[in-house]
């Protein structure tokens, strides 16, 4: 398998996880990256989130600490607001699934 092999089916799992995610789901870079057999490499989900053509649910992936990091924040914090998200000063405080769900707020 080529170096081009192994990024091409390192970015096909990432993406999965992302396509995987639900409305009202929030998940963590970190968290995508584990579950797609990539542990330490939440920067690559975020590159990938960045520069992939395919349509994924970007705004469902926050910081390990709920932190919206998308180029537009406005954008994303009202994106998760549509799903009954709860975010305060650019922070996810509760999600109706995912990593965010029994968080209080």
């Amino acid at each position: 398998m080529t170096d081009d092999d192994v990024r091409a089916d390192r970015e096909r799992r990432i993406i999965d996880v992302l396509m995987s995610l639900g409305e009202g789901e929030v998940t963590t870079y970190g968290d995508v990256a584990d579950v797609a057999g990539c542990p330490m490499q939440s920067r690559l989900v975020g590159r990938i989130l960045g520069t992939t053509e395919t349509d994924v649910p970007w705004w469902r992936v926050v910081s390990a600490a709920g932190w919206i990091r998308a180029s537009d924040p406005g954008l994303q914090a009202q994106l998760l607001a549509e799903e009954n998200v709860v975010v305060r000063e650019g922070r996810v405080i509760r999600a109706p699934i995912g990593r965010f769900a029994s968080d209080g707020g």
